[in-house]
């Protein structure tokens, strides 16, 4: 009889010196060193533990979900992943997929049930929704290269699933010119800085904090690095990678605000914690000193995504060229005039208003 392999684990050993894989085959225990915890990641070990692993799994038709994704899709997808989407997607795929289906074959899965596991999460978000039917295409896509299934059941020239209408669509709501004047008079100077920098200069939270004092000019700052719940990384993409304007009064603020803090270097962050070393955390910022003075004005609805997505409609409010708010924004213009920029009722009705004056005339 085959001998089966069952789905084992990557933790410290007892002396916390080093990786250790732990595992079952056959129902016997076994355990395998990976390396030192000093010269080697979590995710760096786990991805040697899949390829140690990979070739022993069960015969293709015996494979289960669970396994195929801990020791196959995650590690493949992780080669690509930047760190802060390998955390969301690992999170959301184990939570969802490997909840419903971890112990069933892959070979048993059908496209009706698939479709029903997305219909049973309409009380989610869109995009979360939609992510989830990516994720099952992507795992069944990579099943099918590596022999496991001769087909994926949800694809066929095109997608097979669908996220359902119910689905609640998404809210991007931005702040009138008038409401983000208030917010700007309703904050201390650094976090009336960090604001400015998402209305003002369209920056990207993680952009924001990211930020370097040696990366700041006297009208522009260079983003060549972000940082997402303090791990350090590359911008998002490649148009990130960019310089961006800075208007006369956010060039006042960044001058005070350089003046007043302890002069950490050109590598020193711009926005420290107490200990210097670290950035401070965008979500206990907003949370602490952000939310509060503008939750006085009736603005605690405002957050990261708002100050952007102000910044885009705002500057299509006043003519700017679509492509000079793209470039300022580090992305293409069609995320720009489709995802970013809200136009006002105000300013669809003076449309309208115009078009029948065309045909008055």
């Amino acid at each position: 009889m085959r001998k089966r392999y069952q789905q084992g684990s990557v933790t410290k050993s007892s002396d916390g010196r080093y990786w250790v894989a732990k595992y079952r085959v056959g129902g016997q225990h076994r355990t395998k060193l990976l390396g030192k915890l000093r010269k080697m990641s979590k995710t760096e070990a786990q991805e040697k533990f899949a390829e140690i692993i990979k070739p022993q799994v069960d015969a293709p038709g015996e494979t289960t979900v669970e396994h195929f994704v801990e020791h196959v899709f995650l590690p493949f997808c992780r080669k690509r992943w930047k760190p802060i989407t390998s955390v969301s997607r690992t999170d959301s795929i184990k939570r969802h997929i490997v909840g419903a289906f971890g112990k069933r074959l892959l070979s048993s899965l059908k496209r009706d049930e698939l479709q029903e596991f997305l219909d049973e999460r309409k009380h989610l978000a869109k995009s979360m929704v939609d992510h989830l039917r990516w994720d099952i295409k992507q795992i069944l896509d990579l099943a099918v290269a590596e022999g496991i299934i001769p087909r994926n059941p949800v694809y066929s020239g095109r997608m097979l699933l669908f996220v359902p209408r119910e689905c609640p669509k998404p809210k991007r709501p931005v702040m009138t010119l008038e409401q983000a004047k208030l917010a700007f008079s309703a904050l201390d100077l650094r976090e009336r800085l960090i604001v400015k920098l998402g209305v003002l200069a369209g920056m990207r939270v993680s952009e924001i904090f990211g930020l370097r004092r040696g990366r700041v000019a006297g009208d522009s700052v260079e983003v060549v690095e972000r940082v997402c719940r303090w791990d350090v990384d590359s911008p998002k993409s490649e148009k990130s990678e960019r310089i961006v304007a800075l208007s006369s009064s956010l060039q006042q603020d960044l001058k005070e605000w350089l003046a007043i803090t302890p002069d950490t270097g050109p590598d020193g962050w711009l926005f420290p914690s107490e200990n210097l070393e670290t950035p401070l955390g965008a979500d206990n910022t907003m949370a602490r000193y952000i939310r509060p003075p503008l939750k006085t004005v009736g603005l605690e609805w405002v957050d990261y995504r708002v100050m952007r997505r102000t910044h885009s409609s705002l500057m299509n409010a006043t003519g700017v060229n679509p492509k000079l708010i793209a470039d300022q924004q580090g992305h293409g213009v069609d995320v720009n005039l489709n995802v970013y920029t809200q136009s006002s009722f105000a300013d669809r009705l003076e449309a309208v208003e115009t078009l029948e004056t065309a045909f008055v005339n």
